[in-house]
């Protein structure tokens, strides 16, 4: 591929009148279409993602640790066994072209119909080897609960539609209602004491509220539709997904039985609180991502806007990224003092080494959906096999030894692992990709709040109140603010004249 550099055009370019083969109905520049659906994108991404962090800090304060280890537990155990659902059916129907996109849409949902029940046969196998390796028999209700939700959510398949066709507004109005009725049906089950139920019963109800409003909303009926040729074309691009699915499995279940065994279950709480507050970074990816991707498919010819798109998104990404990853290195003590409470301590080593690794981990971070939209998923399942090995073969002797300080260095071994195999990847599809500058601009802006703080607590008072706190997070966000905009506002502007309309953008060049 010819080597190409980043130019002033927005994130995703095209000609204004390329009908892109019909893929898409609206007459308006991709660019301008994709700009704007990363907007409204990030509205409903930010907002449905502080909600869910509102949620864990709310059921964090009426569930006990080992109620909320408990289901970490089931949430781990099922997600593993589901790796047959990553296989990435969606994504292979956004890429795909065919005449008939009615018909195109009833295969896909038969396949996805299919491995969903292939999933629910595998937890309902594996349910008696859980219970007997954690010694948790009251998770076999909430585990069948669970299975029988998965193949409830099948039925918002018709939302790949509106994706495919980057009609955002509607595609995240529709998604919205699971979270949203979820957060509702856990908070008040959990205010009620119903402990781990909170969590299943607010997986169930959100499920099937937005399960029922999508078959109500779809553009397609549902039908069943089994053709051979279909499963060959989808198992070469979904085969490579399954075998990352399945490697990842085997790191988050050496993990947990691990932490179980050594620690006990009130470690493993510790963990799922960890990845339930930093993976509130890894909304970026799914608002960016699920942004670009059906426009990534439409220009995967085209070299130059390829990789602008690469640059330009992961820059707005990193934005907040980062300065909310360092936030919670900074805060993370001050959030367990003053909010969730001394019984979360033995978390702050972890919550520390969790918000660099997640800021680090966004340099690059939609990578798989190139790699997606250009037929090379084998790179996404040799990157998770790299970062498997790793956490695998560090993680059980530190935290047998270490403890969750120990895990906590062997997950930032794993993040720099992968990030530098994704590198690889990167400079190869796109050689003028230089991953130390771009990682160097994401990291300049949150410097200053950085030091700022650090001087703060230096110089100030011993004693933390939480008014000390409260300041030092005020200086954070306005220096990191200030500097962001500083660095970045040409593109901030770029992105806000799409978002206002063709002319603004227009008059912004």
């Amino acid at each position: 591929m010819a080597r190409s550099a980043p130019s002033s055009s927005p994130a995703v370019a095209s000609e204004d009148k390329d009908p892109f083969a019909g893929r898409f109905t609206f007459t308006e520049p991709l660019r301008v279409r994709a700009a704007r659906g990363t907007l409204i994108n990030t509205a409903f991404t930010v907002g449905l993602g502080l909600l869910g962090l509102l949620k864990g800090f709310v059921l964090a304060r009426f569930v006990s640790r080992a109620d909320y280890g408990i289901w970490g537990v089931i949430v781990v155990s099922l997600s593993t066994l589901m790796w047959l659902k990553q296989v990435g059916i969606g994504d292979k129907f956004i890429q795909q072209d065919e005449p008939d996109q009615e018909l195109a849409f009833q295969r896909a949902f038969t396949l996805e119909l299919a491995v969903t029940g292939a999933c629910v046969l595998v937890i309902c196998a594996a349910l008696p080897i859980l219970v007997l390796i954690y010694d948790l028999p009251q998770m076999i209700l909430p585990c069948l609960v669970i299975a029988l939700t998965l193949v409830v959510g099948v039925f918002q398949a018709p939302l790949w539609v509106y994706y495919r066709r980057m009609e955002f507004a509607r595609q995240r109005l529709l998604a919205a209602v699971d979270p949203l009725a979820g957060f509702v049906a856990a908070v008040a089950l959990a205010v009620a004491g119903a402990g781990y139920w909170a969590f299943v019963g607010g997986v169930a109800v959100g499920t099937c509220a937005a399960s029922a409003l999508a078959v109500a909303r779809s553009p397609f009926p549902l039908r069943v539709r089994f053709e051979r040729a279909t499963l060959r074309r989808y198992w070469s691009f979904s085969g490579p997904l399954l075998l990352s699915g399945a490697t990842g499995l085997v790191a988050v279940w050496a993990t947990l039985i691990t932490a179980k065994a050594a620690l006990g279950i009130a470690a493993v709480g510790v963990l799922a609180l960890a990845d339930n507050i930093t993976g509130f970074t890894e909304q970026v990816d799914t608002l960016v991502t699920g942004t670009l991707y059906p426009a990534i498919c439409a220009v995967r010819d085209r070299a130059s806007v390829l990789y602008e798109s690469l640059v330009k998104s992961n820059r707005l990404a990193l934005m907040w990224a980062v300065p909310f990853g360092l936030a919670i290195t900074l805060f993370c003590g001050d959030l367990v003092r003053f909010g969730l409470g001394e019984r979360w301590r033995p978390a702050i080593i972890v919550l520390q080494v969790y918000g660099v690794t997640a800021a680090v981990n966004h340099v690059g971070f939609n990578w798989t959906a190139y790699m997606r939209a250009l037929g090379r998923t084998r790179a996404i399942a040799s990157e998770t096999m790299l970062a498997t090995g790793v956490l695998v073969g560090s993680g059980i002797p530190l935290l047998l030894t270490l403890g969750l300080r120990g895990f906590a260095i062997a997950v930032a071994l794993q993040c720099l692992a992968a990030l530098a195999l994704r590198t690889y990847y990167l400079q190869r599809i796109f050689p003028a990709f230089d991953f130390l500058r771009h990682a160097g601009r994401a990291f300049v802006p949150a410097a200053p709040a950085v030091a700022a703080v650090v001087a703060m607590r230096a110089l100030g008072p011993s004693h933390r109140t939480l008014g000390l706190a409260l300041a030092e997070l005020a200086v954070y966000l306005i220096l990191a603010g200030a500097a962001t905009w500083q660095l970045e506002r040409g593109l901030l502007r770029e992105a806000m004249s799409h978002l206002l309309g063709r002319r603004a953008a227009v008059a912004a060049l």
